[in-house]
Order: C-alpha cells, then structure tokens, then sequence
C-alpha cells in the first residue's frame, strides 16, 4: 500500500518511527548509561507525538513548520527530564510539555496586546497543568490549577482565552458545495431585537413583494436578530439553504429599494 508523503520542517511524516514501550524504556536506560545515540533515537521516535499534538492549531493560521519545531522542542524537554520510576508514559509526560511551549509561543506572539499580568498567569497556570498533569496521569482541571495557584478559576480561564489568536468574523466556517458559511452568520447582532419603526415601513413594499419564505428569513434575522442555525432548526432544513434563500432576498430588495 502507497503512502503519501507529507514534509514538515523537511521531515517526512511518512517515515516517522514509532517506537514500543519496551523500546521506550530500553532507549532511556542507554541514555542514561550514556549511549550518545539513545537520545536522538528517542526523538525522533516519538515526532509522532508532536505531530498528533499540532492537530489541535489547524484552524489558526500560523505556520506549521515552525510550530512543529517549537512543539519537538518540548518534546525534547520532555525526554531530558523524564524520570522511569514514575511509572508514566512519556507521552502522558511529553504530550503537555509540547502543548505548554507551542502555547507559550503563540501566547508571546499573539496579535493581541495582553497585559503583562495576564501573560503570567498563563504561564504559570500552564507549569501548574503540566506538574499536575504528570502527578495524576490525566490532564488537569481549571479548578485544580486555580486552587494550586490560590486564584478565582474565571482569572485561570480569561488566562488561557488570552493565548487565542483572534479569528475573523468572515472566516469560512462551512461548505456544502454550494454558498460558504462565514462565521459572522452564527453571530446574533442585539442590537437587531430594538425595532426602528421607520426602516420597517421604508421596507414593507419591497418585503411584500418576497416570496413566504424568504420574507420570513428577513423578518427572522434583521428585525428578530436570529442566527441562521436557529433559523434553520425551526425551518427544517440545513442552513446553507438558509443562507441561499437570505441572499437571493437581500439581492431582490436591492432592485426594488434602487
């Protein structure tokens, strides 16, 4: 069976080795014994972990091939100070160190101004998780993080919301094949639900003049304020097909309204 390759940082993933447990263990004892090749050995088998762990940034744009060099170098932390005798995996251990410095890079890199407070409190927040982590051998709650850290678990939360690069309101969300879904239509505009009796009457004619449904779609959600998902819902039908019919509205008025 044909693999495809696919590079990262010019490595190929196709070929990356996974090692066994036994293998594992059998690596770390030559390190420790002082095998010069045992390290590499344990790095490169376990790129895989970097790899599965970059999954969770697919959806930022950020470069991949750097975030992959930032996440080998926690994984390369990680195998220095793992220590057997916690009866761990290494990737119970490795996976949040990998995790903790692609954050800690996208947190000093962020596009968005964030205080100096704040940018402490999600690293530490983010060493407490990571101690935590590998004391229980499952990820650690916010509420564990904030007790440790004797903090209110809402400033743990804004803290990590704060490593978040910021996503544009157009960013395509879904496509069926048809019309693209932007983020901006799951978004309930409040200002909306306050009726301005005098565009509703400049509207009527033109509304008037829409098919049922469509009248309805424009009534749901620029009088209403609804999103096109719940609209959707209560129409039974998917909301690319609601985002089809809001348009094909928008462009009749458009002609009437000249």
């Amino acid at each position: 069976m044909a693999r495809h390759m696919v590079e990262i940082s010019g490595v190929n993933t196709a070929d990356m080795k996974v090692l066994s447990s036994e293998e594992t263990e059998k690596l770390f004892i030559q390190m420790r014994e002082g095998d010069p090749f045992a390290r590499d050995s344990l790095i490169k088998g376990n790129l895989k972990l970097v790899l599965s762990t970059l999954r969770q940034f697919h959806y930022r744009d950020e470069n991949m091939d750097d975030l992959f060099q930032i996440g080998t170098f926690g994984l390369i932390k990680a195998i220095d100070n793992f220590d057997l005798s916690h009866g761990v995996k290494l990737s119970t251990y490795a996976v949040p160190m990998i995790l903790g410095e692609i954050r800690r890079y996208l947190r000093d890199n962020n596009s968005v101004r964030v205080s100096r407070s704040i940018k402490d409190l999600a690293y530490n927040a983010m060493k407490e998780k990571e101690k935590i982590t590998l004391e229980q051998g499952r990820e650690a709650t916010v509420e564990e993080i904030a007790a440790s850290l004797h903090e209110n678990p809402v400033n743990i939360v804004t803290a990590f919301d704060s490593m978040r690069s910021p996503v544009s309101i157009f960013a395509p969300i879904y496509n069926d094949g048809g019309d693209t879904i932007y983020l901006c239509d799951q978004i309930e505009d409040q200002r909306l639900q306050k009726k301005d009796i005098d565009i509703n009457l400049a509207l009527d004619d033109a509304i008037s003049d829409l098919e049922e449904r469509e009248r309805y779609i424009i009534d749901q959600r620029y009088i209403i304020g609804k999103t096109q998902m719940e609209i959707a819902s209560e129409l039974g039908i998917s909301q690319a097909q609601i985002s089809r019919l809001e348009k094909n509205a928008i462009k009749t008025l458009k002609k009437v309204l000249k």
